[in-house]
């Protein structure tokens, strides 16, 4: 069992190591911390964790280096999150200030984080599943094209240009619109779609070619809405942090590309009592990303709660990181709460 003096060392190896990224020896621990007492004692501190896996030595007479169940260790009861400094947290307040919209805003947020923290930006958008329909508008760009929009209250907006298969004037449109609205609007996302698929199914010998054609279009939207989505940003930093990683980098590049894989992750990580989740290193094997780790905190949303976060090597700076997620989120749930309470 390690002593509380042992996990300590731990604290300094874990801290020293994201710092220098070199393997850390107990004389360097003696003569950057108070503990004490002497280097052989350090030693022997040091010889219980790599008895307890939670630190490994990279080479033959070499300091020791955290294993990702150090780190893990380290997360969960060792860790003491930074404060931003008043800089950090102006920037996140200047760059999320004032969005033009919900996507604008998500983009903002991931560019700030990634600033922030040097490491790939991984954000949730909320889900529009529970969220309600609030209006539908159909703008004649032509006599046979129109701009199908759809609003909810939780601030998703789709805007879709569809052909139709004929021509339609003013009145034409305007009865379209409310005949299609009168089933949708006030309808949850998740059974917006019914209503419009017993019309097609009542209207099936319909004449009325307009009205079908604009109902199966707004099904595919509606289906969008639920569909869960992720924005990122800072990829490059990957490329830069090769040399952190112990292989290739090719499945996280892999998993930015598809982002089912971190879709999943994201929505499957635990978290605490403030909301913050880790999944480090092998944690994350099952989904492809053993040599990577994600850190995230929920943010609240009219619709539920989401995650934003960042995902880079396991040598990260987790209080840090942690932190400055933590923030983005929290000023990320004031201003969805400011924009439900102006609706």
């Amino acid at each position: 069992m390690v002593s509380e003096r042992g996990l300590q060392v731990l604290r300094a190896i874990v801290q020293d190591y994201v710092e220098t990224h070199e393997p850390v020896g107990s004389r360097s621990i003696v003569d950057r911390y108070s503990f004490g007492v002497s280097a052989a004692t350090i030693r022997n501190d040091m010889a219980l964790l790599e008895d307890e896996e939670l630190i490994a030595a990279p080479h033959t007479s070499s300091g020791r280096v955290p294993t990702d169940k150090g780190y893990r260790v380290f997360v969960d009861h060792l860790a003491q999150l930074r404060p931003l400094t008043v800089a950090q947290r102006t920037a996140i307040e200047s760059f999320l200030t004032a969005p033009a919209d919900l996507d604008d805003l998500m983009v903002r947020t991931v560019r700030v984080l990634t600033q922030l923290t040097g490491q790939v930006a991984l954000a949730q958008y909320p889900s529009f599943a529970r969220a309600h329909l609030t209006h539908l508008e159909l703008v004649a760009l032509s006599a046979n094209r129109v701009l199908i929009v759809l609003v909810t209250d939780a601030g998703g907006v789709s805007q879709r240009m569809a052909p139709l298969p004929v021509d339609v004037d003013e009145a034409d449109m305007v009865l379209l619109r409310v005949r299609l609205s009168a089933l949708i609007t006030g309808r949850a996302v998740s059974d917006a779609a019914e209503g419009l698929q017993s019309l097609l199914a009542a209207d099936e010998h319909s004449h009325d070619v307009a009205l079908r054609a604009l109902a199966s279009i707004i099904i595919d939207e509606l289906g969008a809405f639920r569909q869960e989505r992720l924005v990122m940003a800072g990829a490059a930093t990957l490329a830069r942090r090769e040399q952190d990683f112990r292989g290739s980098i090719h499945p996280l590049l892999e998993a930015i590309e598809e982002q089912v894989t971190l879709l999943r992750l994201m929505s499957e990580m635990e978290t605490d009592a403030h909301g913050l989740a880790a999944s480090i290193g092998t944690e994350n094997a099952s989904f492809g990303l053993g040599e990577a780790s994600i850190v995230a905190s929920n943010y609240a949303a009219p619709s539920g709660t989401a995650r934003v976060g960042v995902m880079g090597p396991t040598r990260m700076d987790y209080p840090s990181n942690l932190a400055a997620a933590r923030a983005v989120a929290r000023y990320l749930s004031r201003m969805l709460d400011e924009d439900e309470a102006s609706r």
